[in-house]
């Protein structure tokens, strides 16, 4: 048995004073006691806590692992600035004599409005100017839209169903032409068919993704990686080897991607694991479905037009009755549903699929919920649907809000402390690498609603403002009620996994405009020290 002393405990929902000292005992990957005050043993087994903090570790609820694995060997374009900057870069990762015959040209991050030299958004005929004759792809920084060049549009346009199920998400010029623009479900369709990898490739990504989780604190993450995958199958096998490797280390709840209900139906037949199914370390997520786009676009499905594009109101990617359909196959097989809803209209068709289905007992999720209304907040009240958000979201989208919704609407937009008062229970997470992976800056977000920069100056619908101990619950013991496991991970209790990090601070004690500088000390899965700060180069 290990025993940490000399630590302060932080547990959002009990109100221990900040300076009191206690010693916690580890013993097979548990909590086996807590006791106030320092240990007076002594031995190898006794680790100094050094007064830090302890508090239980991160559980993200939603996240693409894979991509953010995938990302760190693929270029990145977030500080790109041209065009002709771009071209220099991809350029320099990619000699094409040297690239395997089945090999893309691939980068990430792109954000076409920093481009200096395009007055518009990069099309395949610009791409033209990067002198490849292998497909090229370019994916947006916030994962819903990609530009293809010529040689992967003759490529993906072979895949009938592209057209006919996605056609509202590729983009069109004046005569009809595809230009080499897709979103939102197009985006996942391409991934899906055409950017296949290799289990090999998959373990290398993931490999490279797990260290900076532990650096964060995060201990269990909730992930929808098939899209970059393209194989559920060797999806579920690469994970199982890194965790019968000893490699995994962290928790994993692997989400189902689904466009329509023959596939979940193919799911259903081909894998016989449900929900909560798996491995010690491996389990079974959710039903992922998208029901519309993002706010950026001009896709997520508002029930008025966007006040800065009032000839559109986005788009619903399903009609009621087959959401419906898709739900009520899902809950009736023991599959729990994770729908990506960020507009108004779209929560209301998640909301009206869930009324069907006992959704307290199976606690179906609705991913982002970004606008809401009143009559939404009611029925959201009635449900009780868990919501997923991602206060980080707030930092950089914040001044932009208004141009899409006007004021009217936006009152309504991430009020999370109205979601709180109603009982409504919520996750937060860090949907990375579209936000940040950092559960700390997360945090920081949700309580001061303002960017790093301290913008807007007070928050941004200030009276929305979470408190520390609420971001901190969201983060640890309702993530673990998604799983049904809030009795056994999630708090610094006696009989739960000793799943914990060491802050170097308490956050009670920080000013609220300071919490985004709070570190990391130290993380421990199962009772054993997986990163420690200290040791760090």
């Amino acid at each position: 048995m290990k025993i940490i002393n000399n630590v302060r405990l932080y547990r959002p929902y009990d109100k221990e004073n900040t300076e009191d000292i206690y010693h916690i005992g580890v013993e097979n990957g548990k909590i086996s006691f807590i006791k106030k005050g320092l240990s007076q043993e002594q031995g190898s087994n006794i680790v100094d806590g050094k007064g830090k903090v302890l508090t239980a570790a991160f559980n993200d609820s939603h996240m693409h692992l894979l991509r953010f694995g995938f990302m760190k060997k693929e270029i990145d374009l977030r500080k790109v600035t041209s065009f002709s900057e771009m071209k220099k870069i991809v350029h320099n990762t990619y000699e094409e004599e040297k690239m395997e015959e089945h090999d893309w040209v691939v980068g990430r991050g792109l954000i076409d409005s920093q481009l200096k030299d395009k007055d518009k958004p990069l099309t395949a005929e610009d791409l033209d100017e990067l002198e490849y004759s292998k497909p090229a792809y370019f994916l947006h920084d916030d994962g819903h839209e990609c530009v293809l060049n010529k040689e992967a549009l003759n490529i993906v346009k072979e895949e009938p169903d592209l057209l006919r199920n996605h056609e509202q998400f590729i983009e069109k010029d004046k005569d009809g032409q595809w230009t080499g623009r897709f979103k939102d479900t197009a985006v996942h369709f391409i991934k899906f068919h055409f950017r296949k990898k290799e289990q090999e490739e998959i373990y290398k990504a993931l490999e490279m993704a797990i260290p900076p989780l532990l650096e964060n604190g995060i201990s269990s993450v909730h992930t929808d990686d098939l899209n970059f995958a393209g194989d559920f199958e060797k999806l579920w096998n690469t994970y199982r080897t890194l965790e019968n490797e000893g490699k995994l280390l962290i928790d994993v709840w692997l989400h189902h991607y689904i466009f329509n209900k023959n596939d979940l139906a193919d799911y259903l037949i081909k894998w016989k694991l449900r929900t909560g199914d798996g491995s010690d370390q491996v389990k079974i997520g959710a039903v992922k479905i998208f029901l519309d786009g993002t706010q950026r676009l001009h896709t997520s499905a508002l029930r008025e037009p966007y006040s800065d594009r009032p000839h559109t109101r986005g788009t619903l990617i399903y009609s009621q009755e087959e959401l419906r359909d898709i739900v009520q196959l899902a809950d009736e097989n023991n599959m729990q549903v994770a729908m990506h809803a960020i507009g108004d209209r779209a929560v209301e068709q998640a909301l009206g699929a869930l009324s069907n289905v006992d959704t307290k007992k199976r606690r179906h999720r609705i991913i982002h919920a970004q606008v809401l209304a009143p009559d939404l907040l009611q029925k959201l009240e009635e449900i009780k649907p868990y919501l997923e958000t991602q206060p980080g979201f707030m930092m950089d989208e914040h001044d932009q809000t208004l141009n899409w919704v006007g004021t009217e609407r936006e009152r309504y937009c991430n009020p999370w402390k109205t979601v709180l008062d109603k009982g409504i229970p919520f996750t937060c997470s860090s949907d990375t690498p579209i936000g940040p992976l950092s559960p700390i800056q997360e945090i920081y977000a949700g309580v001061n609603r303002m960017d790093l920069d301290g913008k807007p100056e007070g928050g941004w619908i200030p009276e929305e403002k979470l408190s520390v101990d609420d971001c901190f619950f969201a983060y640890t013991v309702r993530a673990a009620e998604l799983e049904h496991r809030e009795d056994e991970k999630g708090k610094i209790e006696t009989g739960h996994k000793a799943d914990f990090i060491l802050l170097d601070s308490h956050p009670k004690d920080i000013k609220s405009s300071e919490l985004y500088k709070l570190q990391v000390s130290e993380t421990w899965i199962n009772g054993e020290k997986v990163y420690d700060r200290s040791e760090q180069k």
